[in-house]
């Protein structure tokens, strides 16, 4: 039986909510935010919000993951969902909550893991990881909003 893995990670953004939810609905962009190790990040259809299809690599210590996600906005706004079409059945949520003239925004992902014995090192490894790596994403949704700000001044 195959473990369910889940991780996440949370950071105060330094832009108003509807702002950064619009950074991460727009798929163009989300490629900025992505830090190794996703890898060949491509728009597939639409590009904005609900229905867009995108792809991407991932390296973990399993090797590589190819990821084909759909996008849906089940709390139009606030909670942008990417859920692969293939086997791993990788969701990540973006939830984005207003905090005064900042976002506090929360990367989660699930996945059903390996099984056995790289099932069980995987349930303890990769959600340490990957919080790691929503921390750098979530940097760099930062630092993009902070530049976009300072180019309105």
């Amino acid at each position: 039986m195959a473990k369910h893995v889940v991780a996440s990670a949370k950071r105060i953004i330094d832009a108003p909510a509807e702002v950064v939810y619009r950074y991460l609905a727009d798929m163009h962009l989300q490629a900025q935010f992505l830090p190794p190790p996703f890898y060949d990040f491509e728009v597939l259809e639409g590009g904005k919000g609900a229905g867009s299809v995108i792809s991407f690599k991932i390296k973990s210590a399993g090797g590589v993951h190819e990821l084909r996600m759909e996008l849906s906005e089940p709390e139009p706004g606030q909670t942008l969902v990417q859920t692969d079409t293939g086997g791993r059945r990788l969701v990540r949520t973006f939830t984005v909550t207003a905090r005064g003239k900042q976002a506090l925004v929360n990367i989660s992902s699930s996945f059903e893991g390996e099984v056995g014995v790289a099932g069980f090192v995987e349930g303890i490894i990769a959600p340490r990881r990957l919080h790691r790596i929503y921390l750098q994403e979530l940097t760099r949704l930062n630092d993009y909003a902070t530049k976009q700000r300072a180019s309105l001044t």
